[in-house]
């Protein structure tokens, strides 16, 4: 992968349970091939939180980077929506 074509995806936070560590899912919508229904898709990736500063429900971006640990390959770029209080 050449330096400046790095992947940016935007989703929430499903897990903030380990250290530096978030689980971000991310939805896309695509269409069926065989009945042309809209269907959506959902990935879930690990990435690299430094500041230990997002919650579940956190609608984050995170970006492509070196591989951080054996499933981490994302870091945290910036929170663009912090999740209501309960």
């Amino acid at each position: 992968m050449s330096e400046g074509r790095k992947r940016t995806v935007v989703g929430r936070v499903s897990s903030d349970k380990m250290e530096k560590t978030i689980v971000v899912e991310v939805s896309r919508r695509v269409t069926d091939r065989r009945y042309g229904k809209i269907i959506q898709r959902r990935s879930k990736f690990m990435a690299h939180d430094q500041e230990n500063e997002c919650k579940v429900g956190d609608l984050v971006e995170i970006t492509e980077h070196q591989p951080v640990s054996r499933n981490k390959r994302w870091i945290l770029t910036r929170v663009v929506e912090k999740a209501p209080e309960v």
